[in-house]
């Protein structure tokens, strides 16, 4: 009676998938060009305006804390749906918001619906394929969602110019809407009722606990950590570093940029077609052994001064692999627990942004005339994956 049904794996179901990913990357990039004309037409600071960006990012990784054990009680769907309608809702507070205090509000609760897509798609893909398909499937998810919010900024920047900045969250809206339709029609309920976990508090806390204090979790949790870490040192600093230290001209930055994702989609595919045969540790160890070489490359060109000529490869390899260690970590962890696969996919999105909220926060407390910080902690984020990999999670 409760038995699932689970559906074909296809281009389609990826690329869906990955759309319901890909609600909090959109909710991030599209409106940074719009910053400025928020400021001016709330009538507040560029600061003020900043913390919109920063309270959606503490939302998105609290929400998280939670939205996973709902999705191991009550089922993945009902936490889904309800998750990205009101963060549909959110968005339209946003798009009428009269001023700065009440956009960074909404954005608050906007962030902690939003956690809801992104902690449950990842358990939903775990009950339906096993550790080498869940981490194929995972891998052309991140594919997607990491690929299209790239053209995010533009199209924001442009909105923002020929329409304004309501705009922006407007298209959110719609996009939240399509979305829901989506969820409701093609996605099915993947966690059996006989399968649910009671939702308690303390048993919650004893799940989080037991997660916490397994050393091979916490060594897959933190290998993925901060290699994502690394990634999101480059989206802080990388267009200053590109543009104003460098000298590339604004309109050039989005090449250089496509060449991340370029080497992100040949990693990717290289990974769907080899997981399966070679295993989700070999792929790790590949991924860890490709981003050190990167790390590498950041440090050798600060030291010698080496420029652009090494810096741009080094970073097209290091944010290459993001899906290739990233997929395979998450594979290997959900394996371990599949029975609260919710709370420990909570755990690792919570982390992953926590921890890359910080390194991005360290660097903003860094001089930012100089290319240093950005290539530094790149390559010391490198150092510290393979570390808590090589350390505690090849134990699984």
């Amino acid at each position: 009676m409760n038995q699932v049904q689970a559906p074909k794996l296809s281009l389609f179901l990826f690329i869906l998938l990955g759309a319901i990913s890909a609600i909090t990357p959109l909710a991030i990039d599209l409106y940074l060009p719009a910053m400025p004309a928020i400021a001016d037409g709330l009538g507040t600071e560029a600061n003020r305006v900043q913390v919109t960006l920063t309270i959606y990012t503490v939302g998105f990784a609290l929400g998280q804390l939670l939205h996973g054990p709902l999705a191991d009680s009550y089922g993945r769907k009902p936490v889904l749906v309800a998750g990205v309608a009101a963060f549909g809702l959110a968005a339209i507070g946003c798009t009428f918001a009269p001023n700065i205090d009440t956009l960074i509000a909404v954005r608050a609760i906007q962030g902690f619906a939003g956690a809801a897509a992104a902690v449950v798609i990842q358990a939903v893909v775990r009950d339906m394929f096993q550790r080498e398909d869940f981490a194929r499937t995972m891998s052309f998810i991140t594919l997607v969602m990491t690929v299209a919010p790239l053209a995010a900024p533009l199209i924001g920047g442009y909105l923002s110019v020929f329409l304004g900045w309501r705009f922006i969250f407007g298209v959110l809206v719609v996009y939240a809407i399509l979305i829901l339709v989506a969820i409701l029609k093609y996605i099915p309920e993947t966690l059996p009722v006989e399968k649910r976990q009671p939702l308690r508090l303390k048993s919650t806390l004893q799940n989080y606990a037991k997660l916490l204090t397994n050393k091979v979790v916490l060594g897959l949790v933190l290998c993925g950590a901060f290699s994502f870490s690394g990634m999101f040192a480059f989206l802080t600093a990388g267009s200053f570093v590109y543009i104003d230290i460098y000298g590339v001209a604004p309109e050039h930055f989005g090449y250089l940029f496509g060449l991340n994702v370029v080497t992100l989609i040949m990693m990717t595919t290289l990974n769907g077609r080899i997981v399966k045969q070679k295993g989700s540790h070999y792929m790790i160890r590949l991924g860890l052994t490709i981003q050190s070489i990167a790390g590498l490359g950041l440090l050798s060109a600060w030291v010698f001064d080496l420029g652009l000529w090494v810096i741009v490869p080094s970073v097209m390899l290091f944010v290459g692999v993001m899906s290739i260690i990233g997929s395979n970590t998450m594979a290997l962890l959900l394996e371990e627990y599949p029975s609260i696969a919710g709370t420990a996919s909570s755990l690792a999105g919570t982390l992953r942004f926590g921890v890359g909220g910080l390194v991005g926060f360290a660097i903003t407390l860094m001089p930012s005339e100089q290319s240093w910080p950005m290539l530094v902690t790149m390559a010391f984020c490198s150092m510290l994956s393979v570390a808590f990999y090589i350390t505690l999670g090849r134990k699984a």
